[in-house]
């Protein structure tokens, strides 16, 4: 289970970038999203914020899983704006991401290659304004005790090094933590051989 792929890459922050190509402006943005509906609102705030434009292109992908991804080329000629942003978010093995090129149209038109040339170099000119970071999946558990097994917990807790997200400690108690996914069936079989019985909540 040691072997299982925990971690994924994604970026720091949101970043923005722009250049000028035969006389058309693109402006390049990465944001940093974990959910389609966030992706829909950006869209829609950069719709507003650069009404004029010709074409709001882009590409996400969300979900340490990497399912889940659209691109659009937004009026572009297909193949044109969306794929070649998308690829480099793929290039890079990237996700929760959302790159937008935004074009205003400068009077000369740039035909089929330099079209997929300029939006490549947008998403390539947003992704390298940000910093590529590693992070890691994990399940969060949660494990309801009587207090006289607080040291056990605890011992299981410092052990395998889990962050604590939640804690109550009355008669009944309550601890809720993070659990690496690589280590969710070594640590699920510790507490359980202690006759504690940790239910998975979900994953992050």
């Amino acid at each position: 289970m040691d072997n299982l792929k925990d971690t994924y890459l994604t970026i720091e922050k949101n970043s923005k970038a722009s250049f000028k190509e035969k006389g058309s402006k693109f402006i390049c943005l990465a944001y940093s999203v974990e959910s389609e509906e966030r992706v829909k609102e950006i869209i829609k705030e950069l719709r507003t914020e650069y009404y004029d434009a010709g074409h709001h292109c882009y590409g996400f992908r969300i979900g340490s899983d990497y399912k889940t991804y659209r691109f659009s080329d937004d009026g572009e000629p297909s193949g044109t704006a969306g794929k070649p942003i998308y690829g480099q978010i793929q290039s890079l093995e990237l996700t929760n991401v959302l790159v937008v090129v935004i074009r205003y149209f400068g009077g000369t038109k740039l035909g089929v290659p330099g079209l997929i040339k300029a939006y490549k170099t947008g998403a390539i000119e947003a992704l390298e304004a940000n910093t590529i970071v590693e992070k890691q999946i994990s399940s969060v558990c949660e494990v309801k005790f009587e207090y006289s097994k607080m040291n056990e917990i605890m011992r299981v807790i410092k052990e395998y090094d889990l962050k604590i997200l939640k804690q109550d400690f009355q008669t009944s108690c309550l601890l809720k933590f993070e659990v690496r996914l690589s280590k969710v069936e070594e640590v699920t079989n510790k507490l359980v051989g202690l006759q504690f019985e940790p239910n998975y909540l979900r994953q992050s």
